[in-house]
């Protein structure tokens, strides 16, 4: 009998089971992961981007908990040799439309007190990103690059070190409770516990599902698509360029990422991914893309956006699109420059109303603690995160 199981070896799963280990020592938590290795999925198919915090609502959860997790993200690395830089990023404008939300990005990240941030004139811009097109800009010198991995695996050695335990390979297929214990069974095995924390990420409503009767949103699958700069064209970005979002999208658009282990992504973009864990186009579930479209919610949202849905598949089928998007902040970007890139696929949660829930959303039942919406910038408030369900957790013995 474990005293708590942990679902899910992400980011977000290792950092619960770190900080519940460092909270109370004596007890048993046992992380079961379903792949043969950890931080396969959203941790391991990201930019690597450490996020400032600058884009949120301020007292939402995502503003406390990036900024908290940016904190605590850079002291331990720092502690623990994980490498890091903080390089700084430019948001352009494009086009006067967008800056009013430049100016409204701008107020959020001093409410959320971050320190010299500043505002940029058309040659401001040129002076940190030679090669970009904008009108103006903002430039935020607390964003960094890193490989959230590495992070990751860090924080699995310490949990080990500190006498937590992992399992990987364990697929979960049912959770049943009687008498006060909770039975997870997996593919392999079955193990008691007295609390479910399930951090599943792009399964976590499946996941919560098995725990409570109430749930009523569902995980829509996003993915993500990259390019990567040819190596003889990388001078054209310095760091990291990021258009001024469509406010009413959680997505930032597409932009340009110099990578903590080398080259410069390019995107991404966001589309319907016909399979939850599906990387590529020709990856399909009939029954999970079924499970998608049938979502009232999601129906509310495709027929609100299906031009700016339709615009991001037909991207996703076309170089020269894509192509055509980037030139808007770097016009002298060619299709000739970019070669194909990896892919992520973002754990969406959808109400049944057609909101994309924005901000990180955490459900707790007598036996459970559902992490049901964490999408970015949740790697950057891993330990954040990880304090907050930690402390739900722990409060329970």
């Amino acid at each position: 009998m474990q005293d708590i199981i942990i679902i899910g070896g992400g980011i977000l799963g290792l950092a619960t089971a770190l900080k519940i280990k460092q909270k109370n020592a004596k007890l048993s938590v046992l992380l079961l992961e379903k792949e043969d290795k950890l931080a396969q999925h959203q941790t391991g198919n990201n930019s690597g981007v450490i996020h400032s915090g600058v884009y949120y609502k301020p007292g939402s959860l995502k503003a406390k908990n990036c900024i908290d997790g940016y904190n605590q993200l850079l002291k331990f690395c720092d502690k623990e040799g994980v490498p890091y830089e903080l390089c700084g990023k430019v948001i352009v404008a494009t086009d006067k439309s967008e800056l009013s939300t430049l100016s409204m990005i701008e107020e959020r990240g001093a409410q959320n007190g971050l320190q010299n941030l500043k505002r940029l004139t058309k040659e401001e811009v040129k002076e940190h990103e030679p090669y970009v097109n904008g009108i103006a800009g903002i430039h935020v010198p607390q964003t960094g690059i890193i490989d959230y991995t590495a992070v990751s695996l860090k924080y699995a050695e310490i949990f080990q070190e500190l006498g937590g335990e992992i399992s990987i390979g364990q697929k979960v297929i049912d959770i049943q409770e009687k008498n006060g214990v909770t039975t997870i069974i997996t593919n392999k095995d079955k193990f008691d516990t007295k609390l479910v924390v399930n951090c599943a990420g792009l399964y976590s409503d499946k996941i919560a599902k098995l725990t409570s009767e109430k749930l009523d949103l569902k995980i829509i699958p996003f993915r993500g698509e990259y390019f990567m700069i040819k190596p003889e064209k990388q001078y054209l970005i310095k760091n990291l360029v990021y258009p001024v979002p469509d406010p009413n999208f959680p997505f930032l658009g597409v932009h340009f990422t110099r990578m903590i282990n080398g080259g410069i992504e390019a995107g991404p973009n966001a589309v319907l991914a016909f399979k939850r864990e599906g990387y590529r186009k020709s990856m399909f579930n009939l029954v999970e893309l079924g499970e998608s479209l049938a979502w009232p919610g999601f129906q509310k949202v495709a027929a609100k956006y299906w031009k700016t849905g339709f615009g991001e598949m037909y991207r996703s089928f076309s170089k020269s699109a894509f192509t055509t998007a980037l030139q808007k902040l770097l016009p002298d970007i060619t299709e000739n420059d970019l070669t194909p890139g990896g892919a992520g696929v973002r754990a969406q949660a959808c109400d049944r109303n057609g909101g994309l829930i924005d901000d990180f959303l955490i459900l707790e039942e007598s036996n459970a603690i559902n992490v049901c919406n964490a999408p970015s910038p949740a790697a950057t408030s891993s330990l954040s995160i990880g304090d907050h369900v930690s402390d739900l957790a722990v409060k329970r013995f």
